[in-house]
């Protein structure tokens, strides 16, 4: 098959995607999105461990070692659970302009003994503002896989953001979902 073949196979089958999705001939101002409260989570870590410098940056790793979470559902019925040990926050440090990216993947379990895993990637960035003075950053969106089966599944089909916050010992995570 020749790359002309593959070219305008391909362009057939995205002509016939668009062709199912409904155009709107009026363009409209997007609304901004609304946020519900979702979950907090207080994570307890052990020290960092410092793998060193790879060409990305400095690579940092930070054991998960347990914690505790409650939130409301979509429903506004409260859950909790435990946060499991085995995960990390995976950091890559970046010291020339103090910007730290974060990938933190771990499972919690809910008190009815649901496991999610969670995926959450953010920046925690401390810039020099116009002023002369440090400038402070720190947001990430976990991302969750629940069991479609259960009724944690409403965790699957949406968008969280979360600000961290520093506890005695853990670090806590107020998480919000993008409505």
């Amino acid at each position: 098959m020749t790359t002309k073949t593959i070219i305008s196979k391909v362009l057939a089958i995205v002509a016939i995607l668009l062709l199912q999705c409904p155009i709107h001939a009026k363009a409209q101002e997007p609304k901004a999105p609304r946020l519900s409260y979702a979950m907090t989570l207080h994570v307890k870590c052990t020290a960092a461990m410092e793998v060193g410098n790879i060409p990305q940056g400095k690579r940092v790793v930070i054991p998960i070692i347990g914690g505790t979470f409650e939130g409301k559902d979509e429903k506004g019925q409260d859950f909790k659970g435990e946060v499991l040990s085995g995960g990390a926050d995976y950091q890559l440090v970046d010291t020339t302009h103090n910007r730290t990216r974060l990938e933190a993947i771990y499972n919690i379990k809910t008190s009815d003994g649901i496991l999610i895993h969670v995926r959450n990637v953010g920046v925690l960035a401390n810039p020099k503002l116009s002023d002369g003075t440090q400038g402070f950053y720190f947001q990430t969106s976990p991302v969750f896989e629940a069991p479609m089966d259960s009724k944690y599944a409403w965790l699957n089909d949406a968008i969280f953001v979360c600000t961290p916050f520093f506890e005695k010992d853990m670090i806590g995570l107020k998480v919000w979902k993008i409505n």
